[in-house]
């Protein structure tokens, strides 16, 4: 004998309780379905704002690192000015020239030029760079017969923002910078029996005087180092 299957408990005989029954039993499940759509539509929108977020994090950051490449491009120090070496020859208004004998000796020299612009010096060179002291000129001199130029300023006339401007100008080796007491001018400009004196740092013959002496072949012994000798006092480069 087959056995008869349970009756459904919601299951009743009276038409009208079933109908209930069966109308419950669908906002039951109206019910779960809104609850199910509920929680989808809520983790839809937190998905939709942490894209936002991302979106926001992402975009500040890109903004971030474009406004660091920019301002290095436009706050980055420029590279140092190209010079030709050998000097051109050119006839630069204003320059000085003389007649110095080159001969190494000892002790201190009376200069004739002031600062010296050649003549006896001591054996060893300074080496070429940028110093925040006065130099010996018995040394620099020697740099200058390797074909360097000495920059030499008033340190009470040329400072801050006008050092700067001189230091942008300078080329990247074979070149001297130092204060130097007792200048009739600002800046003074000497390389080898050649001297420009300059009142202002932005005279457009401070490019030109480097053009035509930087490096020059008509010193007495052009091509010689201007390093690997003595660091004077208060070298910044």
């Amino acid at each position: 004998m087959t056995p008869t299957p349970p009756a459904d408990k919601r299951a009743s005989g009276n038409p009208a309780t079933q109908a209930q029954i069966n109308l419950t039993v669908k906002q039951q499940r109206e019910q779960k379905r809104q609850e199910k759509l509920a929680e989808y539509q809520k983790q839809l929108a937190k998905r939709k704002r942490g894209k936002i977020v991302w979106w926001s994090v992402g975009s500040a950051a890109a903004v971030v690192i474009i406004g660091a490449i920019v301002a290095s491009v436009v706050f980055a120090p420029p590279p140092p000015p190209t010079y030709t070496a050998g000097g051109n020859g050119a006839v630069v208004e204003g320059v000085e020239e003389f007649e110095n004998v080159t001969t190494h000796v000892e002790g201190t020299v009376d200069y004739e030029q002031t600062p010296p612009a050649g003549g006896p010096h001591n054996s060893v060179w300074l080496n070429c760079g940028v110093y925040s002291e006065p130099q010996v000129n018995e040394n620099a001199v020697h740099s200058l017969e390797h074909g360097a130029v000495w920059v030499t300023y008033d340190p009470e006339r040329i400072q801050g923002a006008d050092l700067d401007a001189v230091k942008a100008k300078l080329p990247s080796s074979y070149v001297i910078l130092s204060p130097f007491e007792g200048m009739d001018a600002p800046l003074t400009l000497s390389s080898w029996n050649h001297q420009l004196a300059l009142d202002e740092v932005d005279d457009p013959r401070f490019e030109e005087f480097f053009n035509a002496h930087w490096r020059a072949d008509d010193v007495p012994e052009p091509g010689a180092l201007c390093s690997g000798a003595i660091d004077g006092p208060g070298k910044q480069s």
